[in-house]
């Protein structure tokens, strides 16, 4: 099947920050087919990624991306490794800073849509084979603050729900949409300055302390665990490398004017782990500290599950470096941190093979591309990182109770730890 044709645009993100969105149209001699991808972007981004977008911003992106077609012409569209790696000839560096990965992964996004529609299948079908039939459960970014709200929101990123007891993904994405109103509900009554703010993801972002979120959450995962009769669990993600001061090696938190040292860093996070029952807890540790984050997993790690994001950036020789020292648990999963399709599958790959938990997810800066739902299905990753509210979050979340219907009897949740 060749490509004959590649249409890129600048287009918007959630935070109204430009990005690129790529069509491809292709003919496999017998009908046409059409992909559409977009590219997201993060706020708090791991040092390790891929370069996100080439000298000169979307704009030359775009440029660089319409110019591609004679070069991916002589490609089979079907062969995605193929295409893939062609993108990275192109490119010709380690990082993707030539083209950009934002760049790539839309294109190869878009060029896996496209194989799809030729071959008449959904995406998850296409990427996963007709065995991929597991949903993911949505964990669900609650209360916000740190780089994707600021003010005077908490130093931690991200307090999440998880609803572990879901019998089915619809009754798990509606659980965890429930936690999250009654928790706007109670900031509403008990904090007469709350306005009803929300960082970049549509997590609540309320003046208050760290501990006065989490306990908030804690109560209102059981509150809601009750009225749905299965069980809801409180999650973060510590973001801990926008903490950290590499000169002074402490973490600082702003708001409440504490710093803590490599150790009372990970007492804290063992602490909460212990007392609030945490199921996951992602990037408890800033992201050059594979010995630390090992240290916690030793500790914690057979009752709760901790993630590297920014320990690991979707790359594999980074998750190997992990796995070899036991460094986690579970690898957050993010297509632009690497740049293609191709390279993301190893990064799962090399997940399970460790036995291990992939989260497939999303980025603060998002756009309505529903691909994550259906690599999630696709490549058996039992977690899926993606909001709660917005519509740039529920155009993942919905598509996926589309999968579910379309699945049938054959849809079951995925394996959690």
């Amino acid at each position: 099947m060749t490509i004959k044709k590649i249409i890129s645009r600048k287009i918007l993100d959630s935070r109204g920050n430009s990005t690129i969105e790529v069509e491809i149209h292709t003919d496999d001699e017998k009908n046409a087919s059409f992909g559409r991808a977009a590219a997201p972007s993060g706020a708090s981004r791991g040092k390790f990624e891929v370069v996100d977008f080439p000298k000169g911003g979307v704009d030359k992106a775009v440029e660089k991306a319409q110019a591609l077609t004679s070069k991916l012409a002589k490609v089979d569209a079907f062969d995605q490794a193929a295409i893939d790696q062609e993108l990275h000839e192109i490119d010709g560096t380690a990082n993707m800073a030539n083209l950009g990965g934002n760049t790539t992964v839309a294109i190869s996004m878009a060029v896996a849509k496209a194989a799809a529609a030729a071959k008449g299948q959904p995406l998850y079908t296409y990427l996963g084979a007709v065995a991929a039939s597991e949903l993911p459960y949505p964990l669900g970014n609650v209360i916000g603050g740190g780089k994707h709200a600021g003010g005077m929101t908490p130093d931690i990123q991200e307090f999440h729900a998880i609803a572990i007891g879901a019998k089915d993904y619809r009754s798990a994405y509606f659980a965890t949409a429930k936690v999250h109103k009654k928790v706007g509900e109670t900031l509403k009554i008990t904090k007469s300055n709350f306005t009803g703010s929300k960082g970049d993801e549509g997590a609540w972002a309320p003046n208050m302390c760290n501990e006065g979120c989490m306990e908030l959450l804690a109560t209102t995962c059981e509150t809601i665990s009750d009225e749905v009769g299965f069980k809801i669990m409180p999650a973060l993600d510590i973001a801990a490398s926008s903490l950290f001061d590499a000169e002074k090696q402490i973490y600082v938190y702003k708001r409440e004017s504490i710093t803590r040292d490599k150790g009372e860093q990970l007492d804290f996070v063992v602490d909460w782990i212990n007392k609030y029952k945490l199921y996951f807890v992602e990037d408890p540790l800033e992201e050059d500290d594979f010995a630390g984050f090992a240290e916690l997993t030793r500790k914690v790690g057979k009752d709760c599950l901790i993630c590297g994001d920014d320990l690991f950036v979707t790359n594999v020789s980074r998750i190997a470096t992990g796995m070899k020292q036991k460094s986690a648990n579970a690898v957050l999963i993010k297509p632009n941190q690497i740049g293609t399709l191709t390279d993301t599958l190893k990064a799962v790959e090399l997940t399970k093979k460790n036995k291990c938990t992939p989260v497939i997810s999303h980025r603060s800066g998002e756009t309505t591309d529903e691909t994550i739902a259906h690599l999630a299905v696709a490549w058996g990753c039992p977690m899926i990182k993606t909001g709660v509210v917005g519509g740039e979050r529920i155009a993942k979340l919905n598509e996926l109770i589309r999968i579910e219907e379309n699945l049938g009897n054959r849809a079951k949740m995925g394996k959690l730890r």
